[in-house]
């Protein structure tokens, strides 16, 4: 097994995005140094750019979620976009959804160690919380899937009028275009790309953000949300 590197110290950069939680910061990147790597969560090459191009990146996402509005982040994994967008966004109340245990166990232990307590950790698959998780504002993603499936995935579980962000690189003009079809199927009304962090990270980090109408999801996950809808109040009578 690979030895991971040496964790280098936090750009000047990170002090000003995360402000007062700088030290909370410091230490979810110690311990993805660490424990990450160990629980095998991330590779072992990815702990020199730890701050560069994990927790800075996701971090400036917090520059397009609005503010107060509640936040689902699909396939959390390690904690990444979640994490670094709740140790910036204390006004968010944000779900970590990711099916994996060992993740789950190691996010509920971040959590709990940095003392968030506006994030939850929810075990579980997008698809299988439809109808069960109140539906959110804004889904974030990173690195889970191609923009067709995770817009799949994600997309279902906005509100009415809500939107995903998804951050992605050097080919989100590419699935973007590719997707179009089958983000217009899941009620998909405008979609964009976005580049935030300018003047922090370099290169800014690239977001698609797609915005949904009245129906996320479209006709069919409307009723697939009834219907577990219907089935959750069923639960509740017994």
């Amino acid at each position: 097994m690979t030895e991971a590197a040496e964790l280098p110290p936090a750009p000047d950069a990170a002090e000003v995005i995360f402000g007062e939680r700088f030290p909370e910061a410091v230490r979810y990147a110690e311990l993805l140094a660490d424990v990450g790597v160990r629980r095998g969560l991330i590779g072992p090459r990815e702990v020199p750019r730890l701050w560069e191009r994990h927790l800075l990146n996701c971090a400036v996402l917090s520059e397009a979620v609005p503010e107060g509005v509640t936040v689902c982040d699909v396939g959390s994994g390690a904690g990444l976009p979640g994490i670094p967008l709740a140790l910036v966004r204390p006004d968010l109340r944000i779900t970590l959804l990711e099916p994996l245990l060992r993740r789950t166990t190691f996010l509920e232990e971040v959590v709990e160690l940095l003392g968030l307590e506006h994030v939850s950790v929810v075990r579980g698959r997008a698809e299988e919380v439809l109808g069960t998780l109140p539906p959110v504002h804004v889904v974030t993603a990173r690195a889970v899937a191609p923009l067709d499936r995770l817009a799949g995935w994600g997309v279902p579980l906005l509100r009415p009028y809500g939107e995903m962000l998804a951050l992605k690189g050097d080919t989100a003009k590419e699935e973007l275009k590719g997707a179009r079809a089958a983000l217009s199927k899941l009620g998909v009304v405008e979609s964009s790309i976005l580049h935030v962090g300018e003047g922090l990270v370099d290169p800014p980090s690239t977001v698609v953000r797609v915005e949904v109408g009245e129906s996320p999801g479209g006709v069919r996950f409307a009723a697939k949300r009834a219907k577990a809808a219907r089935a959750g109040r069923s639960r509740r009578r017994r």
